[in-house]
């Protein structure tokens, strides 16, 4: 009896949805003709551990997968370390990890060699992609752009908070009559 294949789906944010990679991945599940469980996860591929990864990882090493099957590369992991250690973990396990874009297929040598490969270059696509984020960020730092997110008390509200603090009023109700969180109040008034 053919153990089942492993569909694995990820989005980065909770806006995205995994829907259109899993239509993808069980349509190479139907048409492979056998059982597949479907794992998805909302993290960045830079995080190594995963709800649904661990999960995963945890039937392989059941040995109850035959095969892990992805839209792509990155939808695993983003860097060489994290690809290789997954890598030679499948494979030791005598599980195939097949990358549907890339036409990777790690069952064989040649499948192999381009799972490396790629994986070298998805490295180096977030390297570079975190490098023009940082670039941007110290950019706009110049340019005088304040970063985060705006302030919760403007000038006039953080002069109300130390009204009510002379006066005499705890943290919690200048909070309450502010609507702010007590961390702000505790913030603003400290500052």
């Amino acid at each position: 009896m053919a153990r089942p294949v492993a569909l694995y789906a990820r989005v980065s944010t909770g806006e995205q949805n995994p829907e259109a990679q899993l239509i993808r991945l069980r349509a190479y599940a139907l048409a492979r003709g056998g059982e597949a469980l479907e794992f998805a996860d909302t993290a960045s591929g830079a995080t190594r551990k995963r709800p649904a990864l661990d999960a995963l990882l945890e039937a392989a090493r059941r040995r109850e997968l035959e095969a892990v099957v992805v839209v792509k590369l990155d939808r695993v992991a983003r860097s060489v370390s994290h690809l290789a250690e997954l890598g030679e973990e499948l494979r030791a396990l005598d599980v195939a990890l097949v990358v549907l874009d890339q036409a990777i297929d790690t069952a064989t040598p040649s499948g192999r060699l381009l799972f490396n490969v790629l994986g070298s270059i998805a490295e180096f696509e977030r390297d570079l992609i975190r490098e023009r984020t940082r670039d941007g960020l110290e950019a706009a730092r110049r340019r005088g752009s304040r970063m985060g997110r705006p302030a919760a008390l403007d000038a006039e509200g953080v002069a109300r908070a130390r009204r009510l603090r002379a006066s005499g009023h705890s943290l919690r109700a200048i909070a309450g009559l502010l609507e702010v969180g007590l961390g702000t109040v505790a913030r603003v008034l400290k500052g």
